[in-house]
């Protein structure tokens, strides 16, 4: 495989090696091209520092990924100490990080402590692992389903070369530099950490920059990638791990758009296009004054409007146009404003409120000088109106309905929550979902602010009586 390693910083060399090679061939082949000993040189990519024992096809580094080998400079105690901590290997990297469980309605508040995730709650001794049954999280039971974790899901709109909506890749760098030479105090554990600024922190390996907080971004996983390269996230877009039928044609596809509503209700991509074309024609989007020309979920849900708009460039060219059209026009009615009716003109006024006579003024290349009479757009005249405006419409219905019952089984929560009821009880202590799988009733939380040890069957703290009398059920 093919990776493009930077050295310190510095330009990118493009270096040939085998899947099979590790971190530490790595190091070796970086060391002697620059006279310096492998144990000094620390490999960073996506935000960690990768271990000498992982193989690069274990590090999911795609063909032409660009990697940082650094010598970091003798820094403070607590830099080296924190960098120490930090060091992870596969099942921590952002590239097999999923997110698709933490876009939580209201309704399901009581889940969000179950993606709380630190860099430490997987490390138990031997013995730990031999005495304790095995406690798993009901996140990763519900977005692996088979107990294998899953691959990234992150979807974004690729706007340089694809001009489409493509699987994307998750990348952090520096706040202060810029530079992707950082590592993380911890992951993301929903879409607010990466989407937020300032809510996870780290520590910067570039020369002479003391940085410490992190800034992601994403890029377009189909392709090689520039620096500048960057896509937008498209946050609602996932993978269909739960294979939940889509709203409207009822069959299981993937990816997916979930909307962000009570139920979560879930729609497949081609039928999510016709539902946004469909609204389109009827001119029945809705302008936000903050969000913008936006749709809410199919079914109607209350405060369900799509917040991040680039969704809407599933639409053609021509409709992402139309779309545009139709937003500003919104905008300009909502504001008490009219449109030039001159042909080829169309240039949105902010005429007087009282005012009849209105003059499409010219300014910046833009306005053509036509008077028109506000009240029938045509020639300003003095009297009464010939020709009367039709009332506003918002188009002939072409009635996109979803039916109740596809309604029902559409729903993203549905199977996790049946799950939850089907294979889990609450921590007695902090009241987080755990899941016995197998093993003793010998319970402990899987949530590291907590760590309660409880009886399955008693659901009371573990004792000896537990102990004597059911242990093994």
């Amino acid at each position: 495989m093919r990776v493009n390693v930077k050295f310190n910083g510095g330009p990118g060399i493009e270096v040939d090696l085998v899947e099979e090679a590790s971190v530490a061939d790595l190091k070796e082949h970086v060391g002697r091209q620059h006279g310096v000993s492998p144990d000094q040189l620390k490999v960073l990519f996506a935000g960690r520092e990768l271990q000498n024992n992982i193989t690069l096809q274990g590090c999911d580094l795609p063909e032409q990924s660009t990697v940082h080998v650094v010598l970091p400079p003798p820094g403070c105690v607590f830099q080296l100490r924190l960098q120490e901590r930090l060091r992870v290997g596969r099942e921590d990297s952002l590239t097999r990080l999923d997110l698709s469980n933490s876009r939580l309605s209201s309704s399901s508040s009581g889940l969000a402590v179950i993606l709380e995730k630190s860099t430490t709650e997987g490390e138990t001794s031997e013995e730990e692992s031999t005495c304790m049954c095995v406690c798993v999280c009901v996140f990763w039971l519900v977005m692996c389903g088979s107990g294998r974790r899953s691959d990234s899901s992150f979807y974004v709109y690729c706007k340089s070369v694809c001009r489409a909506i493509r699987p994307g890749k998750l990348r952090v760098r520096c706040r202060r530099c810029r530079q992707t030479t950082f590592i993380l105090s911890r992951g993301p554990s929903c879409w607010d950490d990466i989407l937020l600024q300032g809510r996870i922190h780290g520590v910067c390996q570039s020369e002479g920059c003391h940085g410490n907080i992190a800034e992601f971004y994403l890029k377009c996983a189909v392709h090689p990638t520039s620096d500048d390269d960057l896509s937008v996230a498209l946050d609602l877009i996932m993978t269909n791990v739960r294979s939940v039928p889509c709203i409207a044609c009822t069959d299981v596809m993937s990816p997916v758009l979930v909307f962000q509503c009570a139920e979560r209700h879930v729609i497949c991509l081609e039928c999510f296009h016709r539902y946004c074309e469909t609204r389109l024609n009827e001119r029945q989007f809705i302008h936000h004054p903050v969000i913008g020309y936006s749709l809410p979920c199919a079914v109607g849900c209350p405060d369900s409007l799509i917040k991040e708009v680039h969704h809407f460039r599933i639409l053609s060219d021509r409709q992402y146009e139309r779309y545009h059209s139709y937003g500003a026009e919104e905008c300009v009615f909502a504001m008490g404003g009219v449109f030039c009716p001159a042909p080829g003109c169309g240039a949105g006024l902010l005429p007087e409120e009282d005012s009849r006579r209105i003059q499409c003024e010219r300014s910046n290349g833009l306005g053509c000088g036509f008077v028109f009479c506000r009240n029938c757009r045509e020639e300003y005249h003095e009297g009464a109106c010939q020709v009367q405006l039709a009332p506003p419409t918002c188009g002939t219905s072409q009635g996109y309905v979803v039916d109740e019952e596809a309604a029902l089984r559409a729903r993203w929560e549905r199977d996790s929550q049946q799950t939850i009821q089907e294979t889990t009880r609450p921590c007695p202590q902090c009241r987080v979902p755990v899941e016995k799988n197998g093993g003793c009733m010998h319970m402990q939380c899987p949530r590291s602010q907590c760590r309660f040890e409880w009886c399955w069957l008693c659901g009371v703290q573990w004792n000896r009586e537990c102990m004597g009398n059911h242990w093994f059920g």
